[in-house]
């Protein structure tokens, strides 16, 4: 259909009202769409424009150099995941895109080291760890701000998360779909809902993403120029007991007459730390809501996802 994410869902501004109005908004946005987009979040745009120029050489080097930092000994979770390995819960057929994960790197001897591994960094382009371990601190920074915002909406304490999430086993994804016929059926990348608390995204040069209202229409996800799309993942669903819901998204191929073209994108999965005991928060149980899912630690419930959309082998 051609009405789009935001003939529906309302452009916040992160510095342009209050805390507790932007809370207000953006916690409603969530609500209702499980989806919000923000702008004048306070990223970096220059260190932005550097990530997107070193991912797109990333991406153009060859197979055999790419493989090289292939992360099949992590789960995926760091360097290298080659085309066509990552399934959608549920998918019959794999998505049509490569990508490389940068995350958080603990200092040797920490208890949570084990459950995070360490990162990789291609040789040929030096400036990689530089330029993503500052880009992944930015997005670091933000996500906390925007949990902030929903720990106010939940009537939690406004810093409540900054616990939650020390340490957290958080990813930064960038993201190649290499260019198909004009033939091509299908997807780029099936329908799913992510397994973290929240993904910040930033806006593509080519279209493709799509949200999943809550009438089951399709509608198009295209960001302002420097804007956040921000969509809640499993883990602020389960932990608020299904009251913010997470929500559907894929990538559709483009128009015929664009499917020469890559498609280029960085979320940041924002998780909690491996050690959180994720069960619904108290306010959000109650004889209209009860309780859906039993108590389960961030690691156990990010390794059986993991295992679902083939990332680790059973």
């Amino acid at each position: 259909m051609s009405q789009s994410v935001l003939d529906r869902v309302p452009l916040l501004s992160l510095r342009g009202e209050s805390k507790a109005d932007f809370a207000q908004r953006f916690g409603n946005s969530f609500q209702q769409f499980g989806f919000a987009i923000v702008s004048d979040h306070g990223m970096d745009q220059t260190l932005v424009d550097k990530g997107w120029t070193l991912a797109k050489r990333f991406f153009a080097l060859p197979e055999d150099a790419k493989r090289r930092y292939d992360g099949k000994s992590n789960g995926g979770q760091r360097g290298y995941t080659a085309f066509g390995t990552e399934i959608a819960k549920g998918a019959r057929e794999n998505d049509l895109k490569e990508f490389w994960h940068v995350g958080r790197d603990l200092p040797e001897g920490d208890p949570l080291a084990d459950s995070m591994p360490s990162n990789i960094w291609p040789e040929e382009i030096p400036e990689f760890l530089d330029v993503f371990t500052r880009l992944y601190a930015e997005f670091d920074r933000v996500g906390a701000e925007l949990l902030s915002a929903i720990a106010l909406y939940l009537g939690l304490e406004e810093r409540w998360f900054d616990g939650p999430i020390d340490k957290g086993n958080s990813i930064l994804r960038l993201l190649h779909y290499p260019p198909v016929s004009p033939q091509a059926p299908g997807i780029r990348a099936g329908a799913h809902e992510d397994i973290n608390l929240i993904t910040l995204l930033l806006g593509a040069e080519e279209g493709g993403l799509e949200l999943k209202d809550r009438d089951g229409n399709w509608l198009p996800v295209v960001p302002p120029p420097g804007a956040l799309a921000i969509n809640v993942g499993d883990m602020l669903q389960r932990l608020t007991n299904h009251v913010l819901p997470s929500t559907s998204h894929r990538v559709v191929n483009p128009p015929p007459e664009r499917r020469g073209h890559s498609r280029y994108s960085m979320p940041f999965f924002l998780h909690l730390r491996p050690d959180f005991i994720i069960d619904a928060l108290p306010q959000c149980v109650s004889a209209e809501n009860p309780r859906r899912d039993l108590p389960i630690t961030a690691h156990d419930y990010l390794h059986e996802r993991l295992v679902e959309i083939g990332l680790i082998k059973k």
